[in-house]
């Protein structure tokens, strides 16, 4: 195989994506920094090994070769959500998609009243909440 400019920057490019410097990426690989630079200049060509293991931490092996994608590349950060995330117990899981989508319906509430009501009949995605607190001057005796 012939590691070739374009593959050396894309080595590259995709450790800068990882946000990581390359005496951190080198560490994680198991290899030196200097090691890790030649590789970055096409001087020297990573073996499967260096490559899995760089897979493992987040780099997109198949993009480094190819220049293709494949599918959805996560950030180092969207990893680790996601490695929590399967992890929870369902419990959790559910938590985190409830504050992660609160909000985000774009459907408007509205209010909708028919006859003679005594309240309010809400329809929509609507939190009501008194704001304040009720009785406040009442005594117990």
């Amino acid at each position: 195989m012939n590691f070739d400019s374009l593959c050396a920057s894309r080595f590259k490019a995709e450790r800068s994506r990882l946000s990581l410097k390359q005496a951190e990426v080198a560490a994680l690989c198991g290899v030196s920094r200097e090691m890790w630079g030649k590789y970055e200049r096409g001087v020297a060509v990573p073996g499967g090994e260096l490559l899995a293991a760089f897979a493992r931490i987040g780099a997109n092996v198949q993009f480094i070769l190819t220049g293709e994608s494949s599918g959805i590349t996560l950030s180092r950060d969207e990893m680790e959500l996601l490695q929590h995330y399967r992890q929870a117990p369902l419990q959790v899981k559910g938590s985190v998609l409830s504050a992660l989508t609160t909000g985000s319906s774009r459907e408007r509430a509205e209010q909708v009243i028919h006859g003679d009501v005594l309240g309010n009949v809400i329809k929509g995605n609507v939190t009501i909440g008194t704001g304040g607190i009720m009785n406040k001057n009442t005594k117990r005796r």
